[in-house]
């Protein structure tokens, strides 16, 4: 099955109906060189930008995903977390009736009071309930999860009540935070890791949709793990021992195993022709994963692209 094929599987059965309606799916393609790999990367863009998608792509030369939360730190440097604190305001404001700014223009108390000839206490004190309400009233998302975006909506509306907190909000995020006790004020007294990474990276799918996104595209290039190679012969890049890959396998299972739990997120694994044909560092090695995904019956001569594994034919 050539990349286009495939990526028009993914774009039209799943993308622009089961995914965007709250449902979520791991599909594994396996490419039998870069240049396929790459093409399916650019391929699964084109798509999340054309329905509305928020596009995260990891590398595993550069990103160590066996580590949950360096996955998760990651993604969440991929993502305009003030464009979406807005258009989630944006959209909470307009069900209230109220009139808004142009978007070239803050989305503060002081001109939404102007704007709406209201008492600018009065409506800071209205605003900032109905926000509370509307986040931390969400049990779809983890706790802190709830706790950051709320800091981020209220500097929002008000930037010059802590400008320090918004800033520590997003370092703690997307894992650049140095002391914990920045964003005590929003009451998160622990950063993201292997345990909560994964509720953390469902909490940013579901949020999307609260900013008017449809979902999550989660794009994990991981054919790195299944290379075995000397020390001498590595090129740039993160290389990794069979201990990180198994870890690896069971972070994807354990995504796999969770699709009931998120929301509106595609998880798109590509992987090289190594993961399927390598015993000891291939899915064969960890049978919790291998079961999971590989398909016993299929036909010789085309490929379901509804699979959980699919192979893709080289790039042209």
């Amino acid at each position: 099955m050539s990349p286009e094929e495939w990526v028009a599987v993914v774009g039209n059965e799943y993308l622009a109906s089961y995914v965007r309606q709250g449902g979520a799916a791991v599909k594994f393609a396996a490419a039998s060189t870069d240049a396929g790999r790459t093409e399916l990367r650019q391929r699964l863009a084109a798509t999340a930008e054309a329905q509305g998608y928020q596009l995260a792509q990891v590398d595993a030369t550069e990103v160590r995903l066996h580590l949950a939360d360096r996955l998760f730190h990651a993604v969440a440097a991929q993502v305009d977390w003030d464009g979406l604190a807005r258009a989630f305001l944006e959209r909470l404001l307009r069900a209230r009736g109220m009139r808004l700014p142009q978007s070239s223009q803050p989305l503060t108390v002081a001109r939404l009071a102007e704007l709406n000839a209201a008492p600018e206490e009065l409506l800071r004190t209205e605003l900032r309930r109905a926000v509370e309400r509307e986040l931390f009233e969400d049990y779809a998302m983890s706790r802190e999860f709830r706790l950051a975006t709320l800091a981020l909506c209220l500097a929002q509306l008000d930037p010059t009540d802590n400008p320090a907190l918004e800033a520590s909000v997003k370092a703690w995020l997307r894992g650049d935070l140095r002391l914990l006790s920045e964003v005590k004020r929003a009451l998160i007294f622990q950063r993201v890791n292997r345990h909560n990474a994964r509720h953390m990276l469902f909490s940013l799918a579901h949020w999307l949709t609260l900013a008017g996104r449809s979902g999550l595209l989660l794009v994990l290039d991981i054919a790195r793990y299944a290379e075995a190679v000397r020390p001498a012969q590595r090129g740039a890049g993160n290389y990794y021992s069979t201990a990180a890959t198994m870890d690896l396998y069971e972070m994807l299972r354990e995504l796999i195993d969770a699709t009931d739990e998120a929301h509106a997120c595609f998880v798109g694994v590509l992987v090289g022709p190594d993961f399927l044909q390598d015993d000891r560092r291939g899915v064969r090695s960890y049978q919790a994963l291998y079961f999971r995904i590989w398909d016993e019956v299929y036909d010789r001569n085309r490929e379901n692209p509804f699979s959980s594994l699919t192979r893709i034919a080289a790039a042209a």
